[in-house]
């Protein structure tokens, strides 16, 4: 057997679409749409041509309302039952007229068909052909044949013969109807759920397949006729021309619909669609909301599906969790009523909500918005009179009136994200403009390397009004890319852009490729299209053999694979597409491991002629009236085709060659289709490549070439005059790859970017053809493992390798991609280190004047914001004058550079106005110069108040304190400062919301402010004051957020084994040119007498060398060139006392105690003292003290230490008087000690004693048997009492004896002291069983005995709870009609005197009489109401009371209950009267006499009845009357008797008394047998003998 290749002989089947949610939902969606609206959606048009042409001609009567009901009932749920559908043969609903504008059935509503109706005939070629436009234009086909009252009187079609050289155009009945049976089993294709079209894209589809069966109805004039469909049945107009074959052909389809029609309903019949499984679908869809921030709203959804689906809701396609923040959320679900409750809604719960359904037979989503207004003040109407507002959009109105452009910062951005296909990703960035104006709304942009993004099932957008965010909800391959948010407000805008990276799903398959990607389709036609996509990065291990393409049509879920083998080439044509239907694709990828996963959908593409799509496009058709009217012509005589124009090899590959051409200008009114032939150049031996079907589109993929071989091709045209002239033929093809795969892109060249990036550079591969992109590849160095950097081919020669490890060394390798395949990898890059690029720093700026004489002035400015990946060296100062606003030539300020963040200019002219500009230096060298300064007057300052602090600095940030340094002014002003004042005021905040934080000047230059709210972005300022005032605030700092960065790590004090208190702290962001800096209370720390510093890596120690009071203070360590790394540790008093004792405990350590000395009584009475110590080794010692005397282990002391568990112990066997004292334990365990007393003396020890001695005698009680638990009692669940008691220490010969008042108590069985309990039922207990009872143990080892006292309040307490058992087990109360009236019980498991018993009657105590009367009737308690009457109906409640509580037990005697237990109530009276006063025989008969021959017989009996009943008798079931022989006689109406004198052996026999009256019958039956004596028994048989000898 040959073998087949490997991708044959797997078993595990991979094909199926994307699994994910939300393309899930859209194909369910989709799939309910289309079986609601359509009914033709499978089996093609071959059944449908049968069926019209079958259901045309059937009988109105008969035919039409079968068939009618058949469909409607089966049409939604089973697509194979839609081919029996009919144009016109039902009403359709309202929604028919509106809908048929897009419809290709040209379908009737009601109204039109009760007026007239226009019967479309066409011939089953025709009809064949326009059914594949059918299946996805006929939305009218939804409503079905809905009304089975409106019957179509007649129609009559006329089908023109087919031309004899005329052949099929679309693909054979069979292969329509029946899947497609592949060479390759892995990859058959089977149903998952699949989608790919929006509704524009519906709409289009629908709207084309609509186009399409016009067209072709009007081009082809073939098989069109007028029928006319009277209202009446008396006026019937029928034109019919048709030929024998037709009427044959017609007759043959008619059968075989009504076989399958039959077929159809039988197998219905066996369905139970309750048991049907189906997807979820909305019944009711949650509406979106507008509401105002404080309220609360809720949406609301219906859900349908079996299995019950599982509904999950999204906010922002994140799913919500009822947890965070409780009480947020609210979700339900009430009987398939799903709800969402969002409570007090605030501005971050504007958003999109989603609810999603799932069960097993697929997922479908919900969506809706929330949108939460803001109270805020509008902007002055004034502003805006109409006419008057002629700005453009990117200026304003602020403040400050008419002005200034908009000021656009993003502000939490989102950074370069990574994810894995199939997962939702979510970038977003706050918006801040600058007006805010709401006059104006920005326009908000997504673009994904540089092409706008636009709202599609796989990318959502929202903006809050402040957010803008952007969601994938599947991310694939295809979304990587560099994404870049544009905020344009009018022609003004500004941009933020960073890198998404989408790596690959894992494989279900080890080994197996990546999944391909983009895949698209183009050059589509009417039966043709080309495929394209892009090889993936990642190829499992081994190389990729081909890919493999799926198509799906658009509505269904089934995937046919297209190629049997794997193709190389990333492009392959299509074919066999039938017009007018649209279509989906994928791509999977094989190699020698398996199959990837499939990769995204393409877009659905329409199998449409390039001219009817543009036609289409820029035509739409007209809204469809739902009518058509034609006139046939005689057709014209056909016209043959010319040749074929401009034929061409567009594409040739090792696998298949694409030609194209252009129809013949002679053509005729018909359609045309096309035979291709194909020889080998050089030679004159054509052959038709399409043999069987020709083809429609000019263009077609000849497969099955010989690799290597030229080829010349040449096209004919036919129609149904026949079959043309060859085109020209095309120039010999060589079948090869025209393409080749590209060479490795060389010089790969890598440099630093940042801390975890690469830019990778690499030139162009020379003859580089259709490149579509590079993949870029890394690796550590010595780890030999390759990784992508890259999913999507990226274009151009240069790249950023994000997620890079800091301070690993990499290489990195390029290959090119194009069409052919992927190049081999280029040359290994040298290694790099991930490290941040050094580059000079970026320019300061804020600069200010700090102060002001008459020749110089004092500037200061703020740190650059970027210092280059290095510290800054320092500082250079420009200045020029200013003369008139016109600015001079810049001069330098100084030459080598200054530290500091201030400067001093000197040999300034008084009273000339200045501007300033500073530059940054490091080791890259000078950075680029701050714009210049505001123009500034150099004159002598004579405010009396101080001049501005500077340099401000926020360290330590928190989610909700930061610490705050400043530097003094340079100008003090006229007296010394006396201390400073810090302002603050959230960013967004306005100027008048400056508040102070101190509300008493500041003596130090720092302060750590609190009450932060996480989050929140702030800025500072501070002020100086002195005697004369406050002085002029400081600049801003820049915004800072509250909140604590992921990785913060605090100042932590420690003190080591020998008493070293040290502050520690710990950086993991360092980068080689970071540094900790310490200080004290905010000063760097020059004495270093008191401390040493110790710094190793990324961990640094300040040691103290004698902690004392000169070291009280505020300690804190920045490590510089990070993000802000710093911490702090505050040591005062308290801290220190704690820290030094802490030191001491070191230095001179106790042994840690987990218990103190203790005491304790054992079981035989012994005393135990023990202590336990956390821990010690094996080197620990104890001592034992009594008085002051140390006792050693002996006869009277048993002592013990385990350092294991560190518990020491000592046991004494007794106390004796002269015990009593003061007992120790001393523990020594290397150098740390401990001991504890315990003092027993006194009271104290009297207790101890006593307590010892009764232990030690019940420890001698309990060596025989004895109980554990004393006697006591319990109520059983049988309202039983059960006296119980529990036993220790029992063998077989132990023996219990119970007795109640000294008497003993004969047990019937002997205990088997089973679980150690001994047990006394006491059934039914009553007063009698009050008394003392005892119970006794008993055997050679001795006895024990229990005793309960069951009297006076014990025996009360004992009944309360018998009777609350008892009226616990009581039944509820049941109504029963008796004879005598009705009556109310309820039963109990027995009745004891002491439950009293009480009835009411609606809550009235009821009175007894004799007609309303109670009792109790061995475990029944019941109520009788004799003869009742209309004023015993309602509510009876019958109330025991056990002592201490009621029960009651309630029910409710009106209404139907009354009328019903009153109704039987008579009835029993009736028969109970009429079983009183029937007819009946009371006694007397025997039921059996013996009696000799010739006796006297006399029977009597007593008869009763009211009336007098009648009295006859039978006689062997037949009536018998009174004779001269029997006397029978009826006396007094009551006394009857039955003689007979003499009987006979005639007389034997059955007798029965029958007595009657109008309330009954009775009988009463005796036998009589009569014997006759022996000896004239022997008589009469010789008499008998002779008499038959005589005979003789």
């Amino acid at each position: 057997m040959m073998s087949l290749p490997f991708y044959q002989r797997h078993h595990e089947h991979y094909d199926r679409a994307y699994r994910h949610k939300a393309l899930q939902s859209t194909v369910s969606q989709y799939q309910k749409e289309a079986k609601s609206k359509s009914a033709v959606y499978a089996q093609g048009s071959t059944a449908y041509s049968r069926g019209s042409a079958a259901y045309r001609h059937a009988s109105a009567a008969d035919y039409s309302l079968e068939s009618s009901a058949a469909y409607s009932h089966d049409s939604s749920a089973h697509a194979l039952e839609s081919a029996a559908y009919s144009y016109g043969s039902t009403a359709y609903d309202h929604l028919s007229t509106a809908q048929s504008k897009r419809s290709a059935a040209y379908s009737l509503d009601s109204e039109s068909l009760s007026k007239s109706s226009a019967a479309y005939s066409h011939g089953s070629e025709s009809v064949n052909k326009l059914a594949a436009a059918y299946r996805l234009g006929a939305e009218a086909y939804s409503l079905g044949l809905k009304d089975s009252n409106i019957m179509i009187e007649d129609q009559s079609y006329k089908m023109s013969p087919k031309a004899k050289r005329a052949k099929q155009s679309l693909v054979s009945e069979d292969k329509e109807n029946k899947a497609m049976d592949y060479s390759v089993p892995i990859f058959t294709g089977h149903e998952v759920s699949i989608s790919g079209i929006t509704d524009t894209e519906e709409e289009r589809i629908k709207e084309s397949a609509a186009y399409i069966a016009r067209r072709n109805l009007l081009a082809k004039g073939e098989g069109v006729s007028v029928s006319k469909v009277a209202t009446s049945a008396s006026q019937e107009e029928h034109h019919e021309k048709k030929s024998r074959k037709v009427a044959i052909r017609e007759s043959a389809e008619r059968v075989a619909l009504k076989k399958t029609l039959e077929d159809t309903q039988a197998f219905h019949k066996k369905l139970n669609q309750d048991k049907l499984l189906h997807a979820p679908e909305f019944v009711i869809k949650p509406r979106s909301h507008t509401v105002w921030e404080k309220q609360n709203v809720k949406f609301h959804c219906t859900v349908a599906g079996w299995p019950e689906p599982h509904v999950t809701w999204y906010k922002n396609n994140v799913p919500i969790n009822v947890q965070t923040p409780p009480g947020k959320y609210v979700i339900e679900n009430r009987y398939g009523l799903h709800s969402l409750e969002i409570s007090t809604c605030d501005f971050e719960d504007t958003a999109q909500y989603h609810a999603s359904a799932m069960n097993v037979k697929g997922e479908i989503s919900a969506y809706a918005s929330l949108v939460v207004k803001r109270y805020k003040g509008e902007i002055d109407a004034g502003l805006f009179h109409a006419g008057t507002v002629s700005m453009p959009l990117s200026f304003g109105v602020t403040p400050h009136g008419y002005a200034s452009r908009f000021e656009i910062s993003f502000v939490d951005k989102f950074d370069v994200a990574f994810g894995r296909e199939g997962e939702t990703m979510s970038l977003g960035c706050t918006v801040v403009i600058s007006p805010d104006i709401k006059r104006f709304k920005p326009d908000i942009e997504w673009y994904r390397n540089g092409v706008l993004i636009t709202p599609s099932k796989w990318v959502q957008m929202h903006w809050s009004g402040e957010r803008a965010s952007l969601t994938l909800t599947h991310a694939n391959k295809e979304d990587e890319g560099l994404y870049t948010l544009r905020v344009v407000m009018g022609d003004y805008y500004e941009e933020y852009s960073a890198y998404v990276f989408v790596r690959d799903a894992d494989a279900e398959i080890p080994g197996a490729p990546g999944a391909p990607l983009d895949v698209q389709c183009l050059d589509a036609n009417k039966d043709y299209v080309i495929v394209s996509w892009k090889q993936p990065a990642v190829d499992g291990g081994n190389s990729i053999l081909g890919y493999f393409i799926d198509r799906c049509e658009v509505g269904t879920t089934h995937w046919t694979q297209c190629n049997e083998t794997p193709v190389k080439f990333a492009r392959f044509p299509v074919t066999g597409l039938i017009e007018g239907r649209s279509y989906i694709f994928r791509v999977r990828a094989v190699n020698k491991a398996g199959i990837s996963l499939p990769s995204r959908v393409s877009e659905p593409v329409a199998a449409l002629d390039p001219a009817d799509r543009a036609r289409l496009r820029s035509h739409p058709s007209a809204p469809w009236t739902g009518q058509i009217i034609v006139t046939e012509e005689e057709p014209a005589e056909g016209v043959v085709p010319g040749p074929p124009t401009d034929l061409q090899v567009i594409e040739a590959t090792k696998n298949y060659v694409v030609l194209s051409w252009k129809p013949p200008g002679q053509r005729g009114h018909e359609g045309i289709m096309y035979f291709v032939e194909k020889c080998i150049a050089g030679t004159e031996n054509w052959q038709r490549v399409n043999t069987e079907i020709p083809v429609k589109s000019p263009r077609f993929a000849v497969f099955d070439l010989a690799e290597g071989k030229s080829y010349c091709f040449r096209v004919r045209c036919c129609n149904s005059a026949g079959i043309g002239e060859p085109s020209e033929a095309t120039e010999a093809t060589v079948v090869d790859d025209k393409l080749d795969i590209p060479k490795a892109p060389g010089r790969i060249m890598p440099t630093r970017n940042t801390d975890t990036s690469v830019v990778v550079t690499w030139t162009e591969p020379p003859d580089a053809k259709e490149l579509v992109g590079y993949y870029i590849e890394s690796s550590v160095v010595g780890s030999g493992c390759w990784e992508p950097c890259n999913n999507n081919p990226v274009k151009g020669t240069r790249f950023i390798c994000h997620g890079l490890v800091t301070g690993e060394k990499y290489i990195f390798r390029v290959r090119a991609v194009n069409a052919a395949g992927l190049s081999e990898f280029s040359k290994e890059s040298e290694p790099i280190e991930v490290q941040a690029a050094i580059a000079a720093p970026s320019p300061p700026y804020d600069i200010m004047v700090l102060e002001s004489v008459r020749d110089s002035m004092v500037l200061g400015w703020k740190q650059p914001k970027v210092t280059g990946g290095t510290e800054i060296t320092g500082y250079y100062v420009n200045y020029r004058e200013v003369i008139g606003g016109v600015p001079g030539k810049w001069m330098e300020a100084n030459i080598k550079p200054v530290s500091e963040r201030a400067y001093r200019i000197q040999n300034l002219k008084e009273n000339m106005v200045y501007q300033f500009q500073v530059a940054a230096a490091n080791l890259a060298g000078v950075g680029t110069p701050s714009l210049p300064s505001k123009p500034f007057k150099c004159e002598e300052w004579t405010i009396a108040v101080p001049g501005p602090p500077h340099d401000l600095s926020c360290i330590e940030i928190r989610k909700d304190s930061l610490v705050l340094l400043w530097k003094e002014p340079v100008y003090t002003g006229r007296s010394p400062i006396a201390g400073y004042y810090v302002d603050i005021k959230e960013t967004e905040a306005t100027e008048e919301h400056w508040r102070s934080v101190n509300e008493k000047p500041l003596q130090k230059r720092f302060l750590k402010i609190g009450g932060l709210k996480e989050g929140v972005s702030y800025v500072f300022r501070v002020r100086a004051t002195n005697q004369a005032g406050v002085g002029k605030p400081s600049d801003i700092t820049d915004p800072v957020v509250a909140e604590t960065r992921p990785g913060t790590k605090e100042m932590v004090v420690d003190v080591d084994d020998n008493g070293v208190i040290s502050l520690n702290f710990e950086c993991d962001q360092m980068s080689p040119n970071s540094k900790f800096v310490w200080s004290k209370n905010y000063e760097p720390i020059e004495d270093d007498s008191r401390l040493d510093i110790d710094t190793k890596g990324g961990k640094s120690k300040a040691t103290f060398k004698d902690l004392g009071e000169d070291d009280l203070g505020i300690y804190s360590c920045i490590v510089t060139d990070t993000d802000g790394v710093s911490s702090s540790y505050t040591i005062d008093e308290e801290e220190m006392k704690r820290l030094l004792a802490l030191s001491h405990e070191r230095k001179f350590p106790t042994i840690p105690l987990v218990s103190e000395l203790a005491v304790e009584i054992l079981e035989k009475g012994e005393v135990r003292f023990w202590l336990q110590a956390e821990k010690l080794s094996g080197n620990a010692k104890a001592n034992f003290v009594f008085n002051d005397k140390e006792i050693f282990n002996g006869e009277k002391y048993k002592m013990k230490m385990d350092q294991k568990t560190g518990l020491v112990e000592m046991i004494m066997d007794k106390l004796e008087d002269k015990d009593e004292g003061t007992y120790t334990f001393q523990l020594q365990d290397g150098k740390a000690t401990n001991q504890s007393s315990l003092v027993l003396i006194g009271d104290v020890f009297k207790k101890l004693q006593n307590e010892a001695d009764f232990q030690k005698k019940e420890w001698h009680r309990k060596q025989g048997p004895h109980f554990v638990d004393k006697l006591g009692w319990e109520v059983t669940s049988d309202c039983n009492v059960l006296l119980k008691c529990k036993v220790a220490n029992i063998k077989k010969e132990t023996h219990i004896v119970w007795y109640k008042d000294d008497r003993e108590i004969m047990v019937d069985e002997e205990h088997d002291f089973k679980d150690g309990v001994c047990t006394l039922l006491i059934s039914e207990f009553s007063k009698k069983d009050a008394g003392t009872y005892e119970v006794i143990l008993k055997d050679d080892r001795g006895k024990d005995s229990s005793e309960l006292k069951l009297t006076n309040a014990a025996f009360a307490d004992l009944m309360n709870e018998v009777c609350r058992r008892i009226a616990l087990s009581a039944t509820d109360l049941k109504i029963q009609s008796t004879a005598e009236g009705i009556r109310l019980y309820s039963f109990v498991n027995y009745y004891v005197e002491d439950l009293r018993v009480g009835w009411m009657h609606n809550d009235a105590q009821i009175r007894f009489t004799d007609r309303v009367k109670t009792g109790i009737t061995g475990e029944q308690i019941w109520l009788q109401i004799n003869e009742p009457t209309p004023q015993d109906k309602g509510k009876y409640t019958m109330e025991l009371f056990d002592g201490k509580t009621g029960h009651k037990k309630t029910v409710d005697l009106s209404g139907q209950a009354f009328d019903e237990a009153f109704a039987e109530f008579q009835r029993l009276k009736q028969a109970a009267i009429a079983e009183k006063n029937r007819a009946r025989v009371l006694g007397g008969l025997p039921d059996v006499v013996t009696i000799q021959e010739g006796k006297a017989l006399n029977l009597s009996c007593t008869v009763w009845g009211d009336p007098t009943p009648e009295v006859s008798w039978l006689k062997n079931e037949k009536s018998f009357v009174s004779d001269a022989n029997c006397i029978l006689k009826f006396e007094s109406g009551k006394n009857v008797s039955f003689t007979i004198s003499a009987v006979s052996t005639l007389d034997s026999g059955k007798y029965s008394i029958v007595v009657k009256n109008k309330y009954g019958t009775e009988t009463s039956d005796v036998t009589v047998s009569v014997f006759i004596p022996e000896e004239e028994a022997e008589s009469e048989q010789e008499k008998n003998k002779e008499d038959k000898k005589k005979k003789v």
